[in-house]
């Protein structure tokens, strides 16, 4: 297999490397729309030997064909995925899908954090792209994190930004509003903004560390119009109405964490994953 590849700084994915992407998202222009062969593509990556029996089982609460064409993804597109984790769930769907034709960037954590878990993190996804090059070759990686790695890109290089299941993540660190706007800035005008999070009820108010895991849709919202976003889309493709969202160890009691164990598991396995809210962002003129 290939060597683990490097975790590249954002001044070498250069603006004339993201600039190669042809179809980009013209600034003004409405929400992209998925082809047809963008769907077909999504299809074949869904259906492709890289995935894990454990991944592919989650496509049932996942719904990441129906999600990405909701966000309008192409095949054509430059796309830059937060924080896609040690495993890169979705980073299985999106390299191989722009592969050809796009190009697909993995915005991780610090490289130089001196976390053992974001140490931990960092080789796994190396690892992931090692194993497979004819799918993960054409990846690229940088980093955003705050404080320390805050331009993934150069501004304004990027049609699409998806985040999913991150935005807890930011909130318990204070660094909601600083990780949306780094995101604004790499996206062209006109760009895409996708997000899925875990929803919290509408009659809770909001913690704003969302300690539980899960975060309001107006909150969310609110959040990334301060950031300069204009809402374009909502879609109810991730909802799960039978998720109660007042569990004792939060969001994590669900699948896959199981945070308590055996402990009224076969309950949990019913409910199955979170309820979702699942938001489209344009990036203005």
């Amino acid at each position: 297999m290939s060597k683990q590849r490097a975790i590249f700084p954002a001044f070498l994915i250069t603006a004339t490397m993201i600039a190669a992407c042809a179809g980009a998202a013209k600034p003004g222009a409405a929400a992209p729309v998925s082809d047809a062969a963008t769907l077909a593509a999504i299809d074949k990556a869904l259906a492709g030997d890289h995935r894990s029996a454990v991944n592919r089982a989650r496509d049932a609460y996942r719904h990441p064909k129906e999600t990405l064409a909701f966000f309008g993804l192409r095949r054509d597109m430059t796309v830059l995925e937060i924080w896609p984790g040690g495993g890169g769930w979705y980073t299985e769907v999106l390299a191989p899908v722009l592969r050809e034709h796009g190009h697909y960037i993995a915005a991780g954590l610090d490289p130089k954090s001196d976390s053992k878990y974001t140490q931990d993190n960092i080789k796994a996804f190396a690892d992931k792209l090692a194993s497979r090059h004819d799918v993960y070759g054409k990846a690229a990686v940088t980093a955003l994190q705050y404080p320390g790695a805050m331009q993934p890109v150069p501004d304004g290089s990027v049609d699409m930004v998806l985040t999913f299941r991150n935005l807890h993540n930011w909130m318990s660190r204070d660094a909601a509003e600083p990780m949306l706007a780094a995101m604004f800035k790499a996206l062209k005008p006109g760009g895409i903004l996708g997000m899925v999070e875990h929803h919290a009820s509408d009659s809770v108010p909001q913690d704003p560390h969302a300690k539980s895991g899960y975060v309001r849709e107006d909150y969310a919202i609110a959040l990334a119009k301060a950031a300069g976003f204009e809402l374009i889309g909502k879609s109810g493709v991730n909802a799960n109405p039978k998720d109660t969202k007042d569990y004792p160890q939060g969001v994590w009691t669900l699948p896959p964490t199981y945070r308590e164990g055996d402990v009224n598991r076969d309950r949990y396995a019913a409910i199955g994953e979170s309820d979702r809210f699942t938001l489209r962002f344009q990036k203005p003129l």
